[in-house]
């Protein structure tokens, strides 16, 4: 130890407990980060699976036909749970969102049918007309909760039934088909590079652009705020109001723009093919770290959120797993995901 440290500056009994003491509380910190990373337990959940189906299914899960089918369909679910993440963030709920889907998707085809003819111009007129539509339920939703204080619940739940209701009405509640050729071979099957699809493109540029909104602008910032006490962002001086009908109508739009993408992939509007679409959706935000009593939201977990119900279903057409099956085991799945996280807080606690 002399040899180490010149005269005076030799360690005591007293400078080796507090380097001693430094260590521990490093290390304690280490944990904590860690047990509190849901993304670390979700990571850990969605790797599982993918090695799990590519044993079980070896040369037809982990291909690059399958990923690109896989990624492409979860693209448009991913769309709209982002909104849904920026709504959840301020406490509240959106159930409108699949019929939002349908009722954009419905007045996108007609808007293109009505300007007529299949390039550039019909596919961004219907662009224009999906995203206004969902703009306008958006906004909606947004006054019924924030001027009128409607409960989300009940707002979003009659906006659901109203939009869905008047797709039905449009349509005499059939599909409808009749998608511009341009849109239909360009976003829905075209590639970028030749290698991946446009819609996975869209998707994660949307899903990029709510990702650096919710943490590196006062939007998002915002947003968490009023999530976590809307009555101190009010005294502090945000306009709640106008920022909860904002955060609605962007969900709304993204909602919209899923609208169009659906109709791009599958080239009709499938009225009754996203009954389910806003269950996913809170499922895949909650399930990805955001809290349903608001103030914390994570836009990196609603993608896995996203991609474990994707890879279960995918996984188990593969293997051929008969449907009801599917639904028990995807359930079983998410419950257990859930209490992982009940783990995670416990662990935490405790340290």
């Amino acid at each position: 130890m002399s040899a180490l440290f010149p005269a005076g500056l030799r360690p005591g009994p007293g400078r080796e407990r507090r380097q001693g003491e430094d260590g521990d509380q490093l290390a304690r910190t280490l944990r904590q980060r860690l047990l509190g990373s849901s993304l670390l337990y979700l990571s850990v959940t969605l790797a599982v699976l993918v090695v799990g189906f590519s044993i079980a299914a070896p040369g037809s899960f982990l291909t690059v036909y399958n990923i690109r089918t896989m990624l492409t369909v979860a693209s448009v679910l991913l769309v709209v749970s982002v909104g849904s993440t920026f709504v959840i963030a301020t406490a509240g709920i959106d159930l409108s969102v699949g019929s939002v889907l349908v009722f954009a998707g419905v007045v996108s085809i007609k808007a293109m049918d009505a300007v007529g003819g299949g390039g550039a111009g019909a596919v961004l007129v219907g662009l224009a007309a999906a995203l206004l539509a969902g703009l306008v339920w958006g906004t909606i939703n947004g006054l019924l909760v924030a001027r009128l204080r409607v409960p989300p619940l009940i707002a979003t739940l009659g906006s659901m039934g109203v939009a869905l209701g008047i797709a039905e009405l449009v349509t005499n509640g059939s599909d409808l088909n009749g998608v511009p050729t341009a849109l239909f071979t360009t976003i829905g099957l075209g590639r970028l590079f030749g290698v991946v699809p446009w819609i996975v493109v869209i998707a994660a540029a949307v899903t990029i652009g709510a990702w650096i909104a919710l943490t590196r602008t006062r939007f998002g910032l915002r947003t968490l705020f009023i999530g976590s006490n809307s009555e101190a962002s009010r005294r502090s001086g945000i306009d709640v109001t106008r920022h909860l009908i904002m955060v609605y109508a962007l969900a709304g739009t993204l909602a919209g723009l899923a609208g169009f993408l659906d109709l791009a992939l599958y080239a009709s509007a499938n009225i009754a093919g996203h009954t389910n679409d806003n269950l996913q959706a809170v499922t895949a935000v909650v399930l990805g770290g955001t809290s349903l009593f608001g103030g914390t939201a994570s836009i990196l977990g609603t993608v896995i959120g996203v991609f474990i119900p994707a890879v279960l279903q995918n996984g188990f057409v593969i293997v051929r797993v008969q449907t009801f099956w599917q639904e028990v085991v995807i359930g079983l799945v998410l419950v257990f995901a859930v209490y992982l996280d009940q783990l995670k807080r416990s662990a935490l606690e405790r340290f």
